[in-house]
């Protein structure tokens, strides 16, 4: 196995982590979620009022995705890989960037914490894509690689 191939499944199999740890919690203990994630801090209690329907919903949509990025993971499908990556990294990028602007009530450690978690969310989906990149014929022949 190509030491590429590895990483890809490495970096998508944790970004499905990372989108069915968000999920189950979300999805089957919302309040729970509300109150205390990411259960070192109290982050998404800080943008209130809470509202079940809408993180079970979100929970719900993270299940999904964990689920074709895990997919992703098995297949390394090229265009199942473009597709999971690239649909993970715009909603990420979108997360962050309402994060980073609605940093009121955060002391500085939880805002880091935050907008650094929501940025390797988004790193590794990049990393899978870097690893499943198409090799060039003769890249590695040519005299100087």
């Amino acid at each position: 196995m190509r030491d590429t191939v590895i990483v890809a499944r490495i970096a998508l199999w944790l970004s499905a982590a990372s989108a069915a740890s968000v999920g189950v919690v979300a999805t089957f203990a919302p309040r729970t979620f509300y109150d205390d994630f990411p259960y070192v801090g109290h982050w998404v209690d800080r943008l209130p009022p809470y509202n079940e329907h809408l993180v079970s919903d979100v929970g719900a949509f993270y299940l999904g995705f964990a689920l074709v990025v895990a997919w992703a993971a098995v297949t390394l499908a090229r265009q199942l890989v473009l597709a999971a990556c690239w649909g993970w990294i715009l909603f990420s990028v979108l997360h962050l960037v309402f994060h980073a602007r609605h940093l009121d009530g955060f002391d500085t450690g939880d805002a880091v914490g935050e907008l650094v978690s929501l940025a390797v969310v988004i790193a590794l989906p990049l990393l899978a894509l870097w690893a499943t990149r198409p090799a060039r014929a003769g890249a590695l022949s040519r005299p100087g690689r």
